[in-house]
């Protein structure tokens, strides 16, 4: 009796220590790549910790258009821990599953601001697109180049920098590459944009019509008198009619006819068949006193014979540019 006491106890004393043994992490499993099989949790910590450590806790960078830009991981609050990557070996390795098993290793960190990192290269290297443009000169018609702007992918690169501070064997030199931003007029598309304008010549009595920036006709014009001269500077043509009539302002000059309205066509009407308004009652119009063109005749306006205003009147559009300089 005594003797299968002894012996029941004996086995009692081998077997505890079988049931305290600690767990291992099954076969074919490893996290982020390093072999864990086999090992308990303590081991496979201090694997884990050995082999990534040092590289998962250094710096990255992201080099774009001759920049670097560098993210440290106390930038991000970033933090790794091996005893949970082992934990997370254990628990994948003892799930039901089929074949190898590989887990990511447990870190975290702010995404708030990897975004904020990825807002400052994107600002760092980003470049507005310029449009093109005109230079309007009085007798030509200089073209200013177009400009690709540039940005980043700005999600991707923020999947990039996510991907590689939970990844110890990626690359930590990220180059995002540049994207181009199309300006919403090109060079070439300069013609179209600014298919007709016009110029007025004060000094040398001409009107130029340019098509598609190219010189296409010249008028020759009577502008204002030196004590009603026809203003300068950048304008368009606002409003068109055909044999407008005229309301004579209130003025001296306009005699009898000072605020009164004088029908189109009619023979005391000033403005003679066309009429192609540009600013404050100051516009394109024919005149009855075609000995007027070429000198500083009018009260403002740019006076054509009846022929040439006819002839440029369906050459312009509504909303036509028109530089008037000296």
């Amino acid at each position: 009796m005594r003797r299968t006491v002894l012996l029941t106890f004996a086995a009692m004393l081998v077997a505890a220590p079988a049931a305290q043994a600690e767990p291992r992490i099954p076969s074919g499993v490893t996290a982020a790549g390093i072999d864990v099989s086999g090992l308990t949790l303590p081991e496979a910590a201090n694997r884990i910790n050995f082999f990534v450590a040092q590289k998962i806790n250094s710096p990255l960078s992201s080099r774009v258009a001759g920049r670097r830009f560098l993210l440290r991981p106390k930038d991000v609050d970033f933090k790794f821990d091996a005893s949970k990557s082992a934990r997370r070996a254990y628990n994948a390795g003892v799930a039901p599953h089929t074949g190898a098993v590989d887990v990511p290793l447990f870190v975290t960190f702010k995404k708030a601001k990897v975004q904020a990192y990825v807002d400052k290269v994107e600002k760092g290297v980003a470049q507005a697109p310029r449009d093109a443009r005109v230079s309007i000169k009085l007798t030509k018609i200089d073209r200013v180049e177009s400009r690709d702007g540039r940005t980043i992918d700005k999600d991707k690169l923020v999947e990039s920098v996510i991907a590689t501070l939970t990844n110890p064997v990626a690359e930590r030199k990220l180059r995002p590459p540049l994207v181009a931003i199309k300006p919403k007029v090109t060079t070439a598309g300069l013609g179209k944009a600014y298919g007709t304008i016009i110029t007025i010549d004060r000094a040398n009595f001409k009107l130029r019509l340019f098509k598609r920036l190219k010189l296409s006709k010249t008028y020759g014009v009577a502008v204002g008198m030196p004590a009603y001269p026809t203003p300068t500077g950048l304008y368009s043509i606002q409003n068109k009619a055909v044999n407008p009539a005229w309301t004579a302002p209130n003025s001296a000059w306009a005699g009898a006819y000072a605020n009164e309205t004088v029908a189109g066509g009619s023979s005391e009407n000033p403005l003679k068949a066309r009429w192609m308004g540009i600013v404050n009652g100051v516009g394109i119009h024919g005149t009855g006193i075609p000995g007027s063109i070429g000198s500083r005749a009018s009260h403002g306006c740019i006076r054509m014979t009846v022929p040439d205003v006819v002839d440029l009147y369906p050459r312009v559009p509504v909303g036509t540019p028109v530089l008037i300089g000296n």
